[in-house]
């Protein structure tokens, strides 16, 4: 995939110093709450490997400490290393929803022995993104079956180059692939509990599900819901605005007023930040396409700041509103 071009916006630099702060920064605290304490390690930077953003990426995200967050009794939200994972554990084993950046393993694997002793039996990945399915391989080698959507192990079999980051993936090794896949719905039941999990039109990727933990009442709903900030949409793998406020319209329908909805990024939920959400996006998408179909750039959209009254709510994340204009408008 060729260098999106809207990189003339957002250059290396700005992206090495960007995945700094999201693994270490202030601004980490509203993604990533347990890194506060984290931030500008020192040694954490020294572990970035020079000239790789990714490997960078990986290294700073991976340091990160697990924060563990019970749901119900038998389902814990972890936050830390690039997103939030949800485990079910019980008699049967551990179910998990997402699986962190790969040098997160050790810590990962001490938050799951702490929760209990039951073995990792299935591990589902929301889509295809490494901040969500970077471990599995670590996870299958622990005795775990892995469980996604059709799209996400076609999508991680292929290399990717994630349009204004500018960071390109390669093709995932076999044993991190999914072993089981579906195209629409499937269901497991474990531990007295039964998961739901259903694709979500072309959203966030073309990859996109939600678990539901339909006794516990929680929702997982993967990148399709970043809460609290600006998201990224990948374009180049079928992400579109539209598509997420589809996708965040599609996840209200299954919450109720009580329902916990655990983001891809940001802190814990409920149906109130997701409607927030949504109304976000719709807006956004409304300025943005008025000035697309009037004829304007990229360029002239952002000079025009259509997005500065949302930004004390919604850009303290990784992206403002100029980049995240940069994000929009190709995904109209």
């Amino acid at each position: 995939m060729e260098t999106n071009p809207t990189m003339k916006f957002f250059t290396r630099r700005e992206v090495l110093r960007a995945t700094g702060i999201l693994a270490g920064g202030a601004l980490a605290a509203r993604i990533y709450p347990s890194t506060l304490l984290y931030a500008a390690t020192p040694a954490l930077s020294q572990q970035a490997p020079a000239g790789d953003p990714v490997a960078a990426m990986r290294a700073q995200f991976g340091g990160a400490p697990i924060q563990a967050q019970p749901l119900t009794d038998s389902i814990t939200m972890l936050s830390g290393p690039g997103g939030n994972v949800v485990v079910l554990n019980g008699a049967d084993g551990k179910l998990m929803g997402d699986t962190f950046v790969q040098p997160a393993w050790p810590h990962l694997k001490d938050a799951l022995d702490k929760i209990g002793n039951a073995p990792i039996k299935t591990v589902i990945d929301t889509h295809w993104h490494f901040d969500h399915s970077d471990n599995n391989a670590s996870l299958r080698a622990a005795g775990a079956t892995l469980v996604a959507h059709a799209n996400t192990k076609k999508r991680m079999s292929e290399t990717h180059t994630l349009a204004v980051l500018n960071l390109t993936f390669a093709p995932s090794p076999a044993e991190a692939l999914p072993q089981q896949t579906f195209a629409s719905t499937h269901k497991i039941t474990m531990n007295g509990e039964t998961v739901s999990l259903v694709h979500i039109p072309p959203a966030h990727t073309d990859s996109d599900i939600y678990l539901h933990f339909e006794k516990g009442n929680v929702l997982q709903t993967g990148d399709v819901f970043f809460s609290g900030i600006y998201p990224y949409i990948d374009d180049g793998t079928g992400g579109s605005v539209s598509g997420m406020i589809a996708g965040a319209t599609k996840l209200l329908a299954v919450a109720d007023n009580n329902t916990k909805i655990v983001p891809g990024h940001g802190p814990l939920g409920n149906k109130a930040d997701l409607m927030k959400y949504r109304d976000m996006l719709t807006t956004v998408r409304d300025r943005l396409q008025k000035l697309k179909s009037s004829g304007k750039s990229m360029q002239e959209a952002v000079a025009a700041k259509p997005l500065n009254d949302l930004d004390p709510i919604w850009g303290k994340g990784l992206f403002n509103s100029d980049t995240f204009i940069q994000i929009a408008y190709p995904a109209l």
